[in-house]
């Protein structure tokens, strides 16, 4: 089995391009098989400087690099559409010569003069097609004479694919399974443009025919272009080679109406694409997961599940885990909603489950920029107690700000319904209680606040709230014993001692 993910370096890659290449990965994994990546370039108008690039690292971050690629190399190269030219055009003059295709000379005035006359006749889709091609400019309106002088003079001209008439075509889609189209609906697409440089419709064939591709997975978008694909690969004789297609359903928007973009990012307040891209303008530039503070696997697993399920209740997969599972006989026809609050989730679970270490690599350098000194066993204690409370790593540092910096302000409302003469005594008496503590883990910090709650015939609601908003000024927040322990005598005894004053004049 050979698969490929072929995107273009046009801008950023959406996330949309991402689950493709994930179930395309999937697929080739879990039957042995190779992943490959080409770079379709062909369309040079579109193309982006960093682009490329861009493909590479979002890959290399999401953990599923090619096998064969620009950057990996292989026996079936170049990996770059335009690296290969020549043989592009080669197999569309092949097309003209075979009376599968023809030289179209149409100027784009006379392209707009047709349109704005299909549309003065009552038909809004105007196209190139059979019902056109002999009232238009091309080879087959034109003699050989003609033709001939035409080219010697190197004047501009376009090849298109000459679609039959009265035909139907029969696509056995592995996730839609049997999809007809009628020859009439289809077009004679441009196959060759005037600059040289092959379609995407000529190109990807060629590509795939060569390079030995044996499945082609990619968007639904592309359902209807399969139709002039499979006369290709007819006119071309390479029908046996033809590869099996599967065609992905959408992700729609969060509403669960319309093809998510990648301005639903910014209007919904979330990523869509997989690492940051900054574009020639603020418009164009956009947050990636990684930099919001996902976790790649926790994205992965998210994808997989837009669009497909295991058939079990298991939701945490790891990237093995799925490969094992996968089938394309498990995707779904029908669009998948992109829930954010699903990819939080998955983030937090797989949070829970890193190893404080590896959390400490995001953790330690956002101290620093703070110009927070910690030791790495401080880093640790902090993170043991924080993650289970928060979504993504970066939170940790926000919501615990005060194991690092004073409290910054109090729960006001808490502090006037909590705060009286009882809660005052039980604060202060309990503050020389840990003064004489010896052993401040939170062991022994449990047992001494019990003894001295019963000595005093007095309620955990009676100490407990009150002194969480001495320590962090909310009732919010990790184990007091093991938050005290982490943060230690000498400060939380400062923190009871200075917030007594500021809850007197808060009531």
């Amino acid at each position: 089995m050979r698969v490929r993910f072929a995107p273009s370096p046009t801008g950023a890659l959406h996330i949309g391009g991402v689950r493709t290449a994930l179930y395309n990965y999937l697929l080739a994994k879990k039957n042995g098989g190779k992943f490959l990546l080409r770079v379709e370039d062909t369309d040079r108008t579109r193309y982006v400087p960093g682009a490329e690039q861009y493909f590479y690292d979002a890959l290399k971050w999401l953990g599923i690099s090619p096998d064969e690629g620009p950057e990996q190399g292989g026996d079936y190269g170049p990996y770059r559409q335009s690296e290969r030219k020549d043989m592009y055009a080669q197999y569309a003059y092949q097309l003209v010569e075979s009376g599968h295709a023809y030289y179209a000379f149409d100027t784009p005035a006379e392209l707009d003069e047709m349109r704005a006359r299909m549309k003065a006749e009552g038909i809004h889709m105007a196209r190139y097609d059979q019902t056109t091609r002999m009232s238009m400019k091309n080879s087959l309106t034109m003699s050989d004479e003609e033709v001939k002088a035409w080219l010697a003079e190197e004047k501009p001209f376009t090849i298109r694919i000459k679609i039959p008439e009265n035909e139907e075509i029969l696509i056995n889609d592995l996730i839609r399974g049997e999809v007809r189209f009628k020859s009439e609906e289809l077009d004679d697409k441009v196959m060759l443009k005037g600059d040289g440089m092959p379609t995407y419709h000529m190109a990807n064939i060629v590509d795939d025919h060569f390079m030995k591709i044996t499945h082609v997975i990619r968007g639904e978008e592309w359902l209807s272009s399969t139709a002039h694909h499979v006369y290709l690969y007819r006119f071309l004789n390479w029908e046996e080679e033809m590869p099996a297609f599967a065609h992905l359903p959408l992700i729609l928007k969060p509403v669960g109406s319309g093809k998510l973009s990648k301005r639903d990012g910014k209007k919904f307040g979330f990523p869509v694409f997989p690492l940051s891209w900054n574009g020639e303008t603020e418009e164009d530039s956009f947050t990636g997961f990684r930099e919001e503070g996902y976790i790649p696997e926790a994205l992965i697993n998210f994808l997989a599940f837009l669009g497909w399920n295991p058939g079990t209740e298991q939701e945490i997969f790891s990237l093995d885990e799925l490969v094992e599972a996968f089938s394309l006989e498990r995707v779904n026809k029908a669009g998948a909603r992109f829930d954010i609050d699903k990819i939080k989730w998955f983030n937090q679970q797989y949070l829970q489950e890193q190893s404080a270490e590896t959390i400490l690599n995001t953790i330690k350098p956002l101290t620093e920029a703070k110009g927070w000194t910690a030791s790495d066993e401080f880093l640790i204690g902090f993170i043991d107690l924080m993650r289970e409370r928060v979504q993504f790593a970066t939170d940790m540092i926000t919501d615990g700000y005060y194991f690092f910096e004073p409290v910054k302000e109090y729960d006001e409302k808490m502090i006037r319904k909590k705060w009286n003469e009882k809660s005052k005594k039980a604060l202060t008496e309990y503050a020389n209680v840990l003064l004489e503590a010896e052993d401040f883990n939170a062991e022994a910090l449990d047992q001494k606040t019990k003894v001295y709650l019963e000595a005093k015939e007095l309620k955990f609601g009676d100490l407990f709230p009150i002194l969480r908003i001495a320590l962090t000024g909310s009732t919010k927040g990790p184990s007091v014993f093991e938050m005290m322990s982490l943060l230690g005598k000498n400060l939380v005894l400062e923190r009871i001692e200075s917030s007594v004053g500021k809850f007197n004049a808060n009531t």
